[in-house]
């Protein structure tokens, strides 16, 4: 097995990956965020190159570094690099969808104090090492929810270190107003405006 270091052969395999879908779209994703940024630190194993038949993407070997603390770093050291790319679109999007949404409601993103509320509704959530990988999403990864008056979300999709996006939810009481197809639409346009593919 051999490890891809090389910027140049990571980006090759990303273009050769895309030919492959929807069989490549998981490992695709992973390599996608590697590619910008790798903010899970991950690491690309194949089999040989050019000519792969396996390819593995697995946390890396020399880094040890613990969910919280990363979330740290990146939210200190504004390295979020997707919110930066995204941020004209997200209020683009933003100011057409507030043009038709009923004024007390807000289409924003989620932040870290979302967290626990997403680790309480989420179906492996519910202890703390989910609701530190999910505050690393929040901080890492691009995501889109609905805000009541009082900045308490109710509907909201994020994304995962695959580009999948996950863990999307509506409050039972808010369910049947469009809120889940609007969260939905925006960040599949967000990441698609982002170059990534729209999965989940």
């Amino acid at each position: 097995m051999l490890v891809l270091n090389c910027s140049t052969k990571l980006q090759k395999l990303e273009k050769m990956l895309r030919w492959s879908f929807p069989v490549s779209l998981k490992v695709y994703g992973a390599v996608m965020n590697i590619n910008r940024g790798n903010p899970f630190r991950k690491e690309v194993v194949v089999d040989s190159w050019p000519d792969f038949k396996a390819v593995i993407t697995r946390p890396q070997r020399q880094v040890h570094i613990h969910v919280i603390s990363f979330v740290s770093e990146s939210f200190v050291n504004g390295e979020s690099f997707i919110w930066e790319a995204c941020t004209f679109f997200f209020f683009l999007i933003y100011f057409l969808y507030s043009l038709r949404m009923d004024p007390k409601f807000t289409l924003a993103y989620l932040d870290i104090s979302h967290s626990s509320l997403l680790n309480k509704t989420w179906s492996r959530g519910g202890n703390p090492r989910c609701e530190k990988y999910l505050a690393n999403l929040i901080c890492s990864f691009p995501s889109a929810c609905v805000l009541d008056d009082e900045g308490y979300p109710l509907s909201w999709s994020l994304t995962d270190q695959f580009a999948t996006m996950i863990h999307s939810y509506t409050l039972p009481e808010h369910r049947r107003k469009g809120f889940s197809r609007l969260v939905t639409t925006t960040l599949a346009k967000k990441l698609h405006s982002c170059g990534f593919p729209v999965q989940g």
